[in-house]
């Protein structure tokens, strides 16, 4: 708490004492929460009594809609149109075009700095955002391009982690913003001159509407934001608006007529009726999309073995990857709203079977393969005939364990030990033909001693070789044995994996083996975490599927941070002989390639 408000008080120097204390007071529960954007950058958020209130983002603090809520004036705002907040929350940045010049000027910003959006007749916040430009530019350009990158607004996800509150109705400082109750007023005066006006305004809005659909998102999506929560519970989708909902946005934003005639009357039927053609759009398109991932997943991912299938892990591991490119699947913005009455929907046509396996615990127990629908489904074209027959080979090519053997290399310290059988730096030997050629070397030499065979006299080349400059003048004979480990130990130790119909790997070192570990988690309560798979061969989403059904208990799969690619495989509670038995008997594995088996529950012991 102390350190947040320190940093709070470093960032935002107007800030009163009386303000932070207001802010951040010191009896009131404080948590901190970590959240991973859609792109995988972590954010950490501040949450006070439910509320986010500042969130940490590249090691720069900013306030959330909530805060500044409370604090309006904390950072410098641009004002716009309300139309154009939906595009704000739909995670597109604020264009020039749309913001409301005053009369008083825009305020003085530098590219990068943080400000706020507010609208027109409202100054409570809406957004926040970075400058992409200087005030003077903007001006300059005549008021085109993007003028803030958006970071976070009113109706995304970090705004719904809190209470959901809506903005305060805060009036202007300045009464007449843009001229805006001006204009206002003489479109009252008379029906025909307010039509000409609308009209008119109606263009600005579609240039505003252009601009906006004609930039890329490329923005730090906060929109997109999910918990890191470690439960069974549907995963939390994310908020960036598709494409199609875009487009039906488009078609509200350029109608300002509807948009000025809500406004000023605040019931018009016909704009109801739209705003629910619009919705039913966007559900029949999400409901479309749904459908086919549904389907793609249960042709192409999910296997008989797989069976039985928790509903959660179907969806986050088999049906979000068959999301198409381009596009985002989000359950909430279907008209099923929740994957269990989906599911139900599938069971009533009796394409899969879903059943309460545990209290609250939904899992997909049976799939008919020979349904109408799945037999007629193909896959979108964004996944190759590469991609299938990937697929395929995995389901039906049963595992093979890799062939590994150790190997030494001959190091630049060694070499005129190995001279004398034409082999360089780097050359490959394995065990025996180190031991065979230091052999050959001391007789051919006659080095061995004649007084003891068991000991070998140390020449001018093996001294320089395996001695330490300490035992230059101290020894001067050593057995075979130790001859032979000085050896070995000097030279570089090397691994060679080859995996069936592959070519062979050589890979530094020895080979890392497949760790098992068993930590403790909150509650004493006991997780099983495997890792280093991927070095045999293995898909952990496999052996987690396998093990979920052996187990009957929670698994996950998560990357390991600082590593390209690897994943750790996390099964709840004390699951060694389980892991254990299917590595050894079902895998193949060597037990001296696999690390942790000791760590198996005692029997007689609760798991």
């Amino acid at each position: 708490r102390r350190k947040l408000k320190a940093d709070v008080q470093s960032a935002f120097p107007s800030l009163s004492g009386a303000e932070l204390s207001h802010l951040i007071p010191n009896k009131e529960e404080l948590n901190v929460v970590k959240i991973y954007l859609h792109k995988g950058d972590v954010v950490t958020a501040y949450v006070l009594s439910k509320n986010p209130i500042f969130f940490e983002m590249n090691k720069r603090l900013y306030p959330t809609v909530y805060t500044l809520w409370s604090c309006p004036d904390l950072l410098v705002a641009f004002t716009t149109w309300p139309v154009v907040l939906t595009k704000l929350a739909g995670g597109a940045d604020l264009m020039l075009p749309g913001v409301v010049v005053p009369s008083s000027g825009l305020p003085e910003l530098q590219q990068g700095d943080l400000c706020a959006i507010n609208l027109v007749e409202n100054r409570a916040p809406v957004a926040i955002g970075l400058v992409t430009m200087p005030t003077t530019d903007m001006l300059a350009t005549g008021m085109k391009g993007k003028g803030v990158t958006i970071l976070h607004t009113y109706l995304d996800l970090l705004w719904a982690f809190g209470e959901k509150t809506s903005p305060p109705v805060i009036p202007h400082m300045y009464h007449d913003p843009g001229g805006i109750r001006d204009q206002l007023e003489e479109e009252e005066e008379g029906e025909g001159e307010k039509k000409e006006e609308v009209t008119a305004d109606a263009d600005g809005i579609e240039n505003v509407t252009a601009e906006l659909d004609s930039l890329e998102k490329d923005t730090p999506d906060l929109h997109s934001l999910c918990l890191n929560v470690g439960t069974e519970s549907e995963h939390t989708s994310s908020a960036t608006v598709q494409v199609s909902d875009r487009e039906t946005y488009d078609g509200e934003i350029v109608d300002l007529k509807e948009v000025t005639e809500d406004s000023e009357k605040h019931q018009d039927p016909e704009n109801d009726h739209n705003t629910t053609k619009i919705i039913g759009t966007v559900q029949e398109q999400m409901d479309e999309l749904l459908l086919q991932c549904f389907l793609h997943a249960l042709k192409f991912k999910v296997k008989k073995a797989d069976l039985p299938l928790l509903t959660s892990t179907f969806l986050k591991v088999h049906v979000y990857p068959c999301c198409p490119e381009g596009q985002q699947l989000d359950i909430k913005k279907s008209s099923y709203k929740k994957l269990s009455k989906f599911l139900q929907t599938m069971q009533q046509r009796q394409i899969i079977q879903v059943k309460e396996l545990s209290k609250g615990v939904e899992s997909i127990t049976g799939v008919n393969w020979k349904h109408a629908d799945l037999q007629s489904f193909k896959a979108p074209a964004t996944a190759t005939s590469e991609e299938m027959e990937k697929i395929d080979r995995g389901s039906d090519t049963p595992y093979q364990p890799p062939e590994i053997k150790s190997f030494y290399r001959v190091s630049s310290k060694l070499i005129p030990l190995f001279e004398h059988v034409d082999l360089k730096k780097d050359a490959v030997l394995s065990n025996t033909d180190v031991r065979s050629i230091i052999t050959n070397y001391v007789k051919s030499n006659e080095l061995i001693d004649d007084y003891n065979k068991n000991y070998v006299t140390i020449n001018p080349t093996l001294c320089d070789c395996i001695l330490e400059k300490s035992e230059y003048h101290n020894v001067t004979k050593l057995t075979w044995d130790d001859l032979f480990s000085r050896c070995l130990k000097s030279l570089q130790q090397c691994h060679e994996v080859t995996f069936p119909g592959q070519k062979p790997v050589v890979r530094k070192g020895q080979i890392k083996p497949i760790d098992i570990d068993v930590a403790q988690r909150a509650s004493n309560k006991k997780v099983t975490i495997i890792t280093n798979l991927e070095a045999f061969g293995l898909d952990p989403q496999i052996l987690g599927n396998a093990l979920q059904q052996k187990a009957q208990a929670s698994v996950t799969i998560s990357p390991i941070p600082g590593t390209k690619g690897k994943m750790a495989l996390q099964v709840q509670g004390n699951q060694v002989n389980h892991v254990a038995k299917l590595l050894t008997e079902e895998y193949r594995i060597t037990p001296k390639y696999i690390r942790g088996l000791e760590k198996a529950p005692k029997s007689g012991k609760k798991k």
